[in-house]
């Protein structure tokens, strides 16, 4: 072979499956929100983790490359999301490790695996797979900006990595427990990992975000509900356009803000204030009016995860007091969370 085996299929059950979860040498836990989320929401899929240095983790058990094939592993994940998406070079003798242990590598960086030329030379000569899942699909058209058929609900935040993915994958199995048509879209690396397809948002140009958002969610029929994965943030310093053109292509009914309580500054962006709820709500509204007049907050969910339960239940009742609106912890459920899917389902008996 002269060139190393590459692939951009995000589909699932084309990928090397079960994983080895790579957390490189991360100290911040929202940047390996990768592992996390396919530790959480595929945990069947994954056999453990693994890191050079790293100071969080998922709980999984720790497992070399080695290891981790002996149990059934077949390829090695990147479970971290940094800041611009580029892989360390004191990373790289790790990812060799882990071909030569007989893993294929799967990465959802914007620096693309085979560009690294110690990988490229190490997949070649081993036939080891190189899997880049953040590579948006081809002929993406500008958005039409035309009305479609069906409902939608999108999450929306006030920062990056603080529940958007979780909050849209937990409305979504609620609203199919409740006999409901529904389907999650994903928009980023690692929802498009749980739910085998989607588009990366953050990866498109930026004239055709709005366009991508459409063929994220194409037209369905009248009670059909699509709950898309929101990106970034409308008040992100580098990140709101990709937050705007995902608002403005999926063309939302419904929205709901996610939020981490206690969080004061934009991740990475400490000269950044966080902007307020309410700020999100009005935001969302007047610009989300321009594709969907009708566009409504159905309510709020909380990342209560730092909190003890009876702290974070008063929070939550605290919140939903104060802003009018259902506040939930959606990795908590009961009887809030219960009252936030009515009031994003509320459409449906008004259509």
């Amino acid at each position: 072979m002269d060139t190393p085996i590459s692939s951009t299929d995000a589909q699932v059950g084309s990928l090397p499956q079960p994983y080895l979860l790579f957390l490189g040498d991360t100290s911040e836990p929202a940047f390996a929100k990768t592992a996390f989320g396919l530790s959480d929401w595929a945990g069947d899929r994954c056999v453990g983790e693994w890191s050079c240095g790293a100071t969080v983790s998922t709980g999984l058990p720790l497992l070399t490359p080695g290891e981790a094939v002996a149990r059934g592993a077949r390829g090695l994940v990147i479970g971290v999301a940094n800041a611009g998406g580029f892989i360390p070079e004191r990373w790289i003798a790790a990812l060799i490790e882990a071909l030569e242990a007989g893993l294929d590598l799967v990465s959802g960086m914007h620096m693309r695996l085979a560009d690294i030329p110690q990988l490229a030379a190490t997949a070649t000569r081993l036939g080891r797979r190189l899997i880049d899942i953040r590579t948006p699909p081809h002929g993406i058209p500008v958005a039409s900006g035309r009305q479609r058929s069906g409902k939608r609900l999108l999450t929306v935040g006030t920062d990056c990595a603080l529940g958007k993915k979780y909050t849209a994958l937990a409305l979504a199995r609620a609203f199919v427990a409740r006999g409901v048509a529904a389907d999650f879209r994903a928009s980023g690396q690692t929802g498009i990992l749980i739910a085998g397809g989607g588009i990366p948002m953050d990866a498109v140009v930026a004239d055709f975000e709005a366009g991508a958002a459409e063929l994220l969610s194409p037209a369905a029929s009248p009670q059909h509900w699509d709950v898309i994965e929101g990106q970034g943030s409308l008040f992100h310093p580098a990140y709101a356009g990709v937050s705007l053109g995902l608002l403005h292509g999926s063309q939302p009914d419904v929205f709901v803000v996610c939020h981490e309580p206690g969080r004061r500054h934009m991740l990475g962006y400490p000269d950044f204030p966080m902007p307020s709820i309410e700020e999100v709500i009005d935001l969302t509204i007047r610009l989300g009016r321009r594709t969907n007049p009708l566009i409504r907050c159905a309510g709020v969910s909380l990342n209560t995860g730092k909190l003890e339960a009876d702290a974070a239940q008063a929070l939550l009742q605290a919140e939903s007091r104060r802003l009018g609106l259902p506040v939930a912890d959606p990795m908590r459920g009961g009887a809030a969370f219960k009252q936030l899917v009515d009031a994003a389902l509320q459409l449906s008996s008004d259509t």
